[in-house]
């Protein structure tokens, strides 16, 4: 009963976390920044005063589908950032060259998130798989449940070091957007607000990764006093 209580809080908090993501993205997508630079204009220039010229401003589909891919060394930012000249789009087109200015800087956090790529897009292949077998076999063959509940725990640690590289990655905009004044007073802190709601959608994800693996975890202790 109380892993329950437990989702069904995680599941209203991150409904609630996305709703004020939501509205206060459209809320500063209305609110221009002095400048009048685009999403895109912001992200080169922020890279440039970084010293990186061997990543790619890209547009990409959907909202608030941005994000920075080290593979190909590109900034990739949603149709509402790209040609927006707001103060979301700026505080959004920041975040993700912050990424780029990890990854130039070798930000061991990132390193980290990074090395664990691969193994988790294996567990994610096939956890959900082997957890339902562990749970149906938990009391014949335990070892399936215990194989899952490694796999998942993968995922939860991928979920908690996001924490680190994503706040850091605001912090780095948050910085340079007052430095270059390209988002000053009033602005900036609209900025920081955004950001600050965007990481909170982090903070939830790793919270219920967590629940959701005890979870696993009591299951399997269960089986075992019975």
């Amino acid at each position: 009963m109380i892993p329950f209580v437990i989702f069904i809080v995680i599941a209203l908090v991150s409904y609630l976390v996305q709703a004020s993501l939501k509205n206060k993205f459209e809320q500063y997508s209305r609110e221009p920044i002095p400048s009048g630079m685009s999403g895109r204009d912001i992200a080169l220039k922020m890279l440039r005063d970084n010293g990186i010229y061997d990543v790619q401003v890209r547009s990409t589909n959907g909202f608030l589908t941005d994000y920075y891919n080290p593979m190909d060394k590109t900034v990739n930012l949603s149709e509402g950032v790209y040609n927006s000249c707001s103060v979301a789009a700026a505080a959004v087109a920041a975040h993700e060259c912050g990424h780029a200015v990890q990854h130039a800087t070798q930000y061991k956090y990132l390193q980290m998130r990074s090395k664990l790529v691969p193994a988790v897009n294996f567990a994610s292949q096939w956890m959900s798989w082997i957890l339902l077998a562990g749970i149906l076999l938990v009391n014949t063959l335990p070892q399936i449940l215990i194989i899952g509940i490694v796999l998942f725990a993968i995922t939860t640690l991928f979920s908690f070091i996001t924490l680190p590289v994503e706040i850091d990655a605001s912090r780095r905009a948050l910085a340079w957007l007052n430095s270059s004044e390209i988002a000053v007073g009033i602005n900036h802190s609209h900025a920081g607000d955004a950001l600050r709601s965007a990481a909170y959608t982090y903070v939830v994800a790793a919270l219920s990764s967590l629940a959701t693996l005890v979870y696993y975890i009591m299951i399997f202790l269960g089986s075992r006093r019975e």
